[in-house]
């Protein structure tokens, strides 16, 4: 294993779930907290599924070395179920990026009282603009503003603590008041969990896809959804004490930091439109990409299209949308998880077969890449042997490997210890 790979599987795990829901904090109400102090049960029972679930399906990712998630589909699931998962992605692009926009207009609304239709104009016209233009590298400036997220949440969390003891009871039974789009607590836990895998299961295969070694895959997952479960356990303590001065916001995690400080919010301001506009371009550029994918000269009208009509029902309003949209994504997401992890439970032995394959190819392209050691005609029929077993593509998988080969020998750390590769 190498602790490096798996911290990176953890952070861009991590990274792809807390993104804009967490720094507007609506969600977290709605799922949680207007269930009460049940809600800080319910954000627990979400990271026990996030912690499987995450991790099983970053695992799947690096076993058939993701670069999209059709493939996949289509391998773990039957033809029917895997096109419903195909179109299900899809429609949650679209209906992720809607909301999104509804949620840039409540955000400057609520701060700088422009009508909400404004901020998400302003949101759409950004939008727009980037996806014509390298997104790639726009986005992975702005993605550098998801540790932002982390010390909020973890300034909320603080600031809160600062204000025990409270009244739960009081605050318990003013937060039942504001009413759940699913229910009981323990299904909105598990709603809410499903809802944000089918949001990032794509990027999470890919994640999982960029990690050679299933293990380290599978362990970043895992640490990566318990880092999850504390930020949202942290972030629900910290929107419940506080209830009774941010429960009738629009963005409550904006109203929070208003309450610390008004050049606090104006920080928090930032972070959440930023956020925001991350999710969105994301939404809309892959939606954009995947309905284009067999017509890419259509790219331009198809996706300015699609944020024109994302904008126009944008209009519903923020809280309404999310009441709606997000529990039946919730409810499709339920079908892929159990997809996932009943794949994965019988297939988990050749997770770990697989694994070892990859060491004993790595073994091999190291002894091919090595002046001082003979690489024989019989090392070649091994090395084309293991890479045609492997559910990975053939090509795709000895490049990986022996692209990370020869930089771990430019590094010097090419004499690690490794399977021999004339075992097996």
């Amino acid at each position: 294993m190498s602790a490096k790979k798996t911290l990176q599987v953890t952070l861009a795990f991590v990274g792809l779930l807390v993104g804009a829901g967490f720094a507007t904090g609506q969600e977290v109400i709605q799922y949680f907290i207007s269930f009460g102090v049940w809600g800080l049960a319910g954000s627990v029972v979400s990271g026990i599924l996030m912690i499987a679930a995450g991790a099983v399906i970053i695992h799947i990712g690096s076993y058939f070395l993701a670069d999209e998630h059709r493939r996949v589909f289509r391998s773990v699931s039957s033809p029917v179920v895997s096109r419903f998962l195909d179109i299900a992605v899809s429609l949650t692009l679209l209906a992720m990026g809607i909301v999104m926009l509804a949620g840039a207009g409540s955000t400057l609304e609520q701060q700088f009282g422009l009508p909400a239709w404004i901020g998400s104009a302003i949101m759409v016209v950004l939008v727009m603009v980037t996806g014509l233009l390298n997104v790639n590298k726009v986005t992975n400036i702005i993605s550098a503003v998801t540790p932002a997220i982390f010390v909020a949440v973890i300034v909320a969390f603080g600031y809160t603590l600062t204000k025990l003891p409270v009244d739960l009871g009081s605050l318990h039974e003013l937060a039942v008041q504001s009413g759940s789009p699913v229910s009981p607590w323990w299904l909105s836990a598990i709603n809410y969990t499903c809802m944000a895998l089918m949001l990032g299961v794509s990027m999470s295969l890919v994640i999982g896809g960029n990690a050679l070694n299933p293990r380290d895959a599978g362990w970043g997952g895992l640490l990566g959804g318990v880092v999850y479960t504390v930020l949202l356990a942290m972030n629900a303590f910290a929107l419940l004490v506080n209830f009774d001065a941010v429960g009738g916001s629009e963005v409550p995690m904006l109203q929070l930091f208003q309450t610390m400080h008004p050049w606090a919010a104006l920080g928090m301001v930032v972070v959440t439109f930023v956020m925001i506009y991350n999710t969105t371009i994301s939404m809309f550029y892959a939606l954009g990409r995947r309905v284009t994918v067999n017509h890419r000269h259509r790219y331009v009208p198809i996706f300015l299209g699609l944020c024109a009509v994302g904008y126009v029902v944008s209009l519903v309003g923020f809280g309404t949308l999310m009441s709606v949209v997000y529990p039946i994504i919730g409810y499709v997401g339920m079908v892929l998880v159990v997809v996932m992890l009943w794949w994965w439970f019988r297939h988990r032995e050749d997770i770990s077969v697989e694994a070892g394959r990859r060491n004993r190819i790595r073994a091999l392209l190291t002894k091919r890449r090595a002046q001082d050691k003979e690489f024989s005609e019989f090392n070649e029929h091994q090395l084309r042997d293991a890479a045609h077993d492997s559910p990975a593509d053939d090509n795709a998988l000895t490049g990986a490997i022996d692209t990370q080969v020869q930089q771990d020998l430019a590094d010097g750390s090419g004499d690690s210890p490794s399977p021999s590769p004339e075992r097996g």
